[in-house]
């Protein structure tokens, strides 16, 4: 099992490998990015299944270099070590005074247990883990999630359990791509009562 370990670095106080413990018994681990200040900051919490610690330029070279080339801002005013697929870069956003939680899911990185996508029991442990951040010494009580993709899709059925300290979600391309071709599906079937298409 991964041991927690703490250090200050780059602006920030990082922990690495923090024991979530589900209500199974399960312990789910994450990182935390936050001010080298003691105080309460409001977090900035992802849940999936892409390894936390897995640097974005090297497990998804490739668009990698299309984001830098073709946006250059979102590579600028960072080391960019601690960027990762789909979700904030800490560096952009500690120094705001914001908290950043990364917890790989059930399963997955250094999360032990089984995948289960888009299950009951995921809800749960993204729910779960929610309330775990908004617990901690460190945190304001609120927290809101981001992410793009399935960093996206999954805060809809997290928000759906109403977890009391969950702030905001920031849903982005989360299962648009599904709900525009059903929407244009159903739209262009024609109706049961003229026969004519809705558009």
């Amino acid at each position: 099992m991964s041991q927690m370990q703490s250090e200050i670095r780059d602006g920030m106080r990082i922990e690495w490998d923090v024991p979530i413990t589900m209500d199974d018994g399960l312990v789910l681990r994450a990182d935390v990015f936050r001010p080298i200040s003691q105080g309460r900051y409001p977090a900035i919490l992802s849940y999936g299944p892409y390894g936390k610690g897995l640097a974005f330029q090297d497990g998804y070279k490739t668009a990698w270099e299309i984001m830098a080339r073709e946006h250059p801002d979102a590579v600028t005013g960072t080391s960019n070590q601690y960027q990762n697929w789909e979700v904030v870069d800490p560096e952009k956003w500690v120094p705001d005074g914001y908290v950043c939680v990364r917890v790989d899911s059930r399963g997955a990185g250094r999360s032990p247990g089984y995948l289960n996508h888009n299950s009951m029991r995921e809800n749960r442990d993204f729910s779960l883990c929610i309330d775990w951040a908004a617990a901690q010494s460190w945190c304001s009580g609120k927290v809101g999630l981001n992410g793009i993709s399935y960093y996206a899709s999954s805060q809809w059925r997290a928000a759906a359990l109403q977890p009391p300290h969950l702030a905001a979600i920031c849903v982005w391309d989360g299962e648009t791509t599904i709900a525009t071709r059903l929407i244009t599906v159903e739209s262009s079937a024609p109706s049961a009562r003229t026969g004519r298409t809705c558009r």
